[in-house]
């Protein structure tokens, strides 16, 4: 198994603002968010270029070392917005969350887990996935679209992984024990829960 298995790179491409040029050495001063961390780095051989990206469940911003605190506010939160707007347009319609369902059933459960229809909802607020083994259907709520594609992945493979174990028993961490990212997928997805007061997320299995 490679270090990495995850089916996608996590980091994007930058998305630049007007006139950008490639970042150079840069000084790192975190911000962090409630469902992500926000590191911001300033570099001196900027000028007035902008660009943001993300890196894991982390989004990194590059902004002017001369910026004052109050413009590097404003455009952290001008380079979030860009960046959610353009994951929101990547999101995957029904048709390639069921073949993003398939790969991932090969490439962690060896193709057992093989739902009859994947599709997204919009009446599930309180949960982020549903699965009802005895149809083979698993729902995803809408509220993930435009999250990190390994925070997707990871709730894919929770539903799939019904389709072999129905409860949250000692065998089902165990197949989710495949994914790599299965912890820091549950972290972010903790965090939006305490942001939006939701219930919590099943316990992890315990040794």
């Amino acid at each position: 198994m490679p270090a990495d298995p995850s089916p996608r790179s996590a980091a994007k491409p930058p998305v630049r603002g007007a006139g950008s040029r490639q970042p150079g050495a840069a000084a790192r001063t975190p911000r962090s968010s409630v469902a992500s961390a926000v590191e911001v780095r300033r570099s001196t051989r900027r000028r007035k270029s902008v660009s943001a990206y993300r890196e894991g469940d982390r989004t990194i911003v590059l902004i002017p070392a001369r910026m004052s605190e109050a413009e590097e506010r404003r455009w952290v939160g001008v380079m979030l917005d860009k960046l959610a707007a353009q994951e929101s347009k990547r999101s995957l319609g029904d048709s390639g969350l069921a073949e993003r369902a398939e790969l991932l059933s090969a490439q962690y459960f060896a193709g057992r887990a093989r739902p009859v229809s994947v599709r997204w909802v919009t009446n599930q607020n309180t949960r982020w996935g549903s699965c009802t083994p005895a149809e083979g259907s698993i729902r995803l709520s809408h509220r993930l679209q435009g999250m990190p594609e390994y925070v997707v992945d990871y709730v894919l493979l929770h539903e799939l992984a019904h389709l072999l174990v129905p409860g949250h028993g000692p065998e089902f961490w165990r197949l989710l024990e495949a994914y790599p990212r299965t912890e820091r997928a549950r972290g972010y997805l903790e965090g939006v829960v305490a942001a939006d007061q939701l219930p919590r997320l099943p316990a992890a299995r315990e040794e």
